[in-house]
């Protein structure tokens, strides 16, 4: 594909779709650390907002018709089970998307490639331009391919993947309460970070990072789970 590192032509065939303007994939996986070195060329932010609203409504949709009999509240929880940066992050790892982003030097030198934000971020921006650059069939085919098995079994166990309400369980199960937790925000707001701490009865029991507050949450819930279970 003209115009395009290997690695970015590697990811057009994992995807399973070779992109007719190959320039929309190059910006992509443009970072704005890369693109600020360029002398301000677009980054990948603007296909990313819109790669974001074209995977909300497709894995929306899908749960919609393919689960007819599903309430409204299980159906949520099904989508936000792979709508989450943490799973956009590992989907982005098993495409390659680290190997095809281009990057500042800064960015380069702090593994900015497997950075969880930067990846969940990239596969967005891919999913934007895979929607503009064939459309609504083309963008669910490459979502439902990469998160349709996810899917099936996020709807098998909706609540198994909520795992603040898991480990709320446990707590007043074993008698220690409801969990609390903080959670401190940084950087910009195009680029918010944040980082959770869940405490147990005083004890901080686990940690968690994401690109919203409840990844974060979600994140510190889980950890927290494992140790609780292994003690």
């Amino acid at each position: 594909m003209e115009g395009i590192t290997d690695g970015a032509a590697t990811l057009a065939g994992r995807l399973g779709h070779e992109l007719a303007a190959p320039s929309l994939l190059r910006q992509a996986v443009s970072h704005r650390s890369w693109c600020a070195e360029q002398g301000g060329l677009p980054s990948n932010e603007r296909l990313e907002f819109l790669g974001d609203a074209v995977l909300g409504l497709v894995v929306a949709e899908y749960c919609y018709r393919r689960f007819p009999e599903m309430p409204e509240g299980e159906l949520a929880k099904v989508r936000a089970a792979v709508v989450n940066a943490r799973v956009l992050a590992e989907v982005a790892e098993q495409l390659g998307v680290g190997d095809a982003l281009l990057l500042g030097k800064g960015e380069e030198a702090s593994g900015g490639r497997t950075k969880p934000s930067i990846l969940a971020d990239s596969l967005e921006a891919v999913i934007g331009a895979v929607y503009l650059d064939a459309g609504w069939t083309a963008a669910e085919r490459v979502i439902l391919g990469h998160l349709g098995p996810r899917i099936e079994r996020a709807a098998a166990e909706p609540d198994g993947f909520d795992q603040k309400g898991l480990l709320q369980e446990l707590t007043v199960r074993h008698g220690d309460g409801i969990p609390r937790y903080v959670v401190v925000g940084t950087g910009p707001d195009h680029d918010r970070q944040f980082e959770a701490a869940v405490f147990v009865n005083g004890v901080q029991r686990g940690a968690g990072a994401g690109g919203t507050k409840k990844d974060a949450e979600q994140e510190a819930a889980r950890q927290a789970l494992a140790e609780l279970r292994r003690a």
